[in-house]
């Protein structure tokens, strides 16, 4: 069988989560399945090396003015050209023309929600337009639609009732190098080259509505405000403008000293930060998975995260879960990891348990499942 996988964005240098999805199932896929034929269609970028090809995979670059061309244009030219038996397109959309039998990855559905729609970058309003035409209608093109957690699957249920018996789970996994390091010379280095404080925890945040960095820094002025000795906070990859923006408007003057931005940090070295901290933060509004919860779990980290969307039913009883809404609910949280170590490290243990149960490879077996349950 001839498999195309659409990764257009892989070869980019600042990957995103959906990015990382598509690179370990391809790099699992390559050591489990020998017999099929691989085409992985990519845009061209700085990052050559993502992924190697070996004998019954080959790595095509596509040229393409835009998003849209490249998926809309180019990667149904490439199908036929190559005589495609299935497309799988990774990042929620794909090609609305061509007859090459399609599966795709939604991810989510949060552009249909009219709570994201209308905030966020003009990039991410451009994107959330792009996705709300074409995610409609690939639904009811695909023959199947993958999604990342069962609480994704009952959404997408819900709102394409008629295509529910075509959509399926595949849960997504932390990458192999997240882990504890026990290489106090390695640690010592990573918190030079980022100029990391002793003592802080760690939250990951962006513009993204659905991230919920205002609350979460109003819910660090108070923590600060009500104990002594209190934890630095450090963001990777948050843009300066919109914290100054944020912070004016707490207007607490001290605040913007006891946060240290990273700048980007390679998702090869994020390791060492999820190491280097006490715990970590994530009470995103809205999450279809939330792989950082598993990095942290891996490195063995206790983690904060929200009561809502995903979040419980992949971290479990192994983190201490809040109302996102509530900035109270999150400043206690980050008190009570500070404060109590048992709790600390019953859920560090808890962590490291429950994200063993996640993998790539067992990701990419049940992909090449439905690969091989498609009938041509």
């Amino acid at each position: 069988m001839k498999i195309g996988i659409e990764a257009q964005r892989i070869q980019r240098k600042k990957k995103h989560g959906m990015d990382i999805v598509a690179i370990e199932i391809i790099r699992q896929l390559q050591k489990i399945d020998l017999e099929n034929e691989y085409y992985i269609f990519v845009k061209a970028g700085e990052d050559k090396r993502v992924l190697s090809e070996t004998p019954n995979f080959k790595v095509i670059e596509l040229p393409g003015k835009t998003y849209a061309d490249w998926e809309q244009i180019q990667l149904p030219k490439a199908a036929k050209k190559y005589k495609l038996d299935l497309l799988h397109c990774t990042s929620n959309t794909a090609p609305i023309m061509g007859k090459t039998p399609l599966i795709v990855t939604v991810h989510d559905i949060i552009y249909l929600e009219k709570l994201h729609f209308k905030q966020g970058t003009w990039y991410q309003k451009l994107g959330n337009i792009y996705r709300r035409w074409n995610v409609p209608l690939i639904i009811k093109k695909a023959r199947r639609i993958l999604t990342v957690s069962h609480f994704e699957e009952e959404n997408i249920r819900k709102r394409f009732p008629t295509r529910s018996g075509d959509i399926y789970t595949v849960y997504n996994a932390a990458s192999a190098h997240f882990r504890v390091i026990g290489d106090s010379a390695l640690l010592n280095e990573a918190r030079k080259r980022y100029q990391l404080p002793e003592n802080f925890l760690f939250f990951l945040g962006n513009t993204d509505p659905k991230k919920n960095v205002p609350n979460v820094l109003k819910a660090y002025a108070e923590y600060r405000k009500n104990n002594v000795n209190p934890l630095e906070l450090v963001l990777p990859d948050l843009d300066k403008g919109y914290l100054n923006d944020l912070l004016e408007e707490i207007r607490d003057p001290d605040l913007h000293q006891h946060i240290h931005l990273t700048g980007y940090v390679p998702n090869s070295e994020l390791p060492y930060i999820y190491n280097l901290c006490k715990f970590f933060l994530y009470p995103s509004k809205r999450e279809s998975f939330g792989i950082p919860i598993l990095e942290a779990m891996q490195c063995g980290k206790a983690v904060i995260t929200a009561s809502t969307s995903s979040m419980p039913e992949i971290a479990s009883n192994a983190s201490l879960l809040v109302d996102p809404e509530d900035i109270a609910a999150i400043e206690k949280g980050i008190e009570l990891l500070d404060k109590d170590d048992a709790l600390r490290e019953k859920l560090e243990k808890a962590g490291l348990e429950r994200s063993a149960h996640f993998s790539w490879e067992q990701s990419a077996r049940q992909v090449l499942l439905h690969y091989q349950e498609i009938p041509a």
